[in-house]
């Protein structure tokens, strides 16, 4: 048996661009997804702390140090620039392996950087 827990979090970070006419996914600035340990084509979870809405996509990789955060295809329709978002992702393992997992966890500033 496996459990699902909190791999990762990007937690409040404001929606730099919205892309309707795209594949679909969200690009993430590539030094948010280095101290996230989110990774390229990783599914995540996006919450809207704006407007409640909640979407599972994957991850593209964005321009390091742009503060990139762009939803793209239909996600697009379900924040707008500015919206502040909380980005999860999760992992499954034993309960036993479970015990000793430490998720990680970032607190990006205002301008969607990590703080130093």
């Amino acid at each position: 048996m496996t459990i699902e827990l909190l791999k990762s979090k990007i937690h409040r970070v404001k929606i730099t661009q919205a892309e309707l006419h795209y594949v679909g996914s969200i690009t993430i600035d590539e030094d948010l997804m280095e101290a996230s340990n989110i990774i390229e084509n990783e599914k995540v979870q996006i919450v809207n702390i704006n407007n409640g809405e909640r979407l599972e996509t994957y991850v593209i990789k964005g321009e390091r140090g742009s503060g990139e955060i762009c939803l793209n295809g239909p996600a697009a329709r379900k924040a707008q620039v500015g919206d502040v978002v909380i980005i999860i992702s999760y992992c499954s393992m034993t309960p036993e392996e479970a015990k000793d997992h430490k998720p990680v966890v970032i607190f990006p500033d205002g301008q969607n950087r990590i703080s130093a």
